[in-house]
């Protein structure tokens, strides 16, 4: 394998520089997906490991070694689904917390605008 030492195309900076707000947007929302991500898989892992822990093997139907590697990948594949379903609720404060400009700059723009008189219109009454 040849390393180009002298191709730094595909090398992205370790701390970003943001030239325009459309970037700092992007980069805000790649952090929450990220953070989000994390904090959720590590939550829901370690409940589904703890929740593994109390249950003993039962006598005579256990599967074995093969078992539990099924039973680690299954709680794995939980833990990612549960990630997705609610881990933004889970992690808001948190990320607020952490990481207060941006989630400012996300609350800036996912703020819903107030609704204007040409809204109404498109009401009915019942």
């Amino acid at each position: 394998m040849n390393i180009n030492l002298n191709s730094t195309a595909n090398i992205e900076p370790l701390r970003a520089t943001y030239t325009s707000e459309e970037q700092r947007l992007k980069g805000a929302r790649q952090l929450q997906t990220a953070f989000q991500d994390f904090v959720g898989k590590s939550f829901y892992g370690e409940m589904m490991k703890s929740m593994r822990s109390t249950v003993g093997e039962p006598a005579y139907f256990h599967g074995g070694n093969a078992e539990k590697i099924f039973q680690q990948q299954l709680d794995h594949q939980l833990a990612d689904e549960m990630t997705k379903s609610n881990a933004g609720d889970l992690a808001g404060t948190m990320f607020k917390r952490q990481f207060p400009k941006e989630a400012a700059l996300l609350e800036k723009v996912d703020k819903p605008s107030a609704a204007s008189l040409s809204d109404l219109s498109s009401l009915r009454r019942r």
